[in-house]
């Protein structure tokens, strides 16, 4: 789902705003608590968490089927140095820390993360619509 700040740049894109520059690189993150269209939520921190980055290119991000998104690339974050929750969604930031949440989605199940674990998402697994 796209936030707010997304559909802003999108619009103002297509009609009678400024160009859009794609960032290079996406950078997904995990939350524990779902964001909105406003932004929000609660993103995983502590225990090692980082953001993936993903070349955001047709590699990683293969064309669209039926108004479905796939990751075309492994997701691996790093090993957890303390549990992390529950994670119930995945959002696309254009920064590594801070930036603006692009979009979101939640996962089909949410997956616990323990100490020890490294959470991956491998190459179609993760899917997403445009909201």
């Amino acid at each position: 789902m796209k936030t707010n700040y997304e559909r802003n740049r999108a619009l103002d894109s297509r009609y009678g705003g400024g160009t859009y520059s794609k960032p290079g690189t996406v950078y997904i993150g995990l939350f524990t608590a779902a964001p909105g269209v406003g932004g929000g939520g609660t993103e995983v921190s502590g225990g090692s968490y980082a953001r993936v980055a993903v070349t955001n290119n047709a590699t990683s991000f293969p064309n669209a089927a039926a108004g479905v998104k796939t990751n075309g690339t492994d997701w691996v974050f790093a090993q957890a140095t303390a549990a992390w929750g529950t994670v119930t969604h995945f959002g696309i930031f254009d920064a590594l820390t801070s930036g603006n949440l692009q979009d979101f989605a939640p996962l089909t199940t949410p997956k616990t993360i323990q100490i020890g674990d490294t959470p991956e998402f491998v190459a179609g697994q993760v899917t997403f619509t445009e909201t």
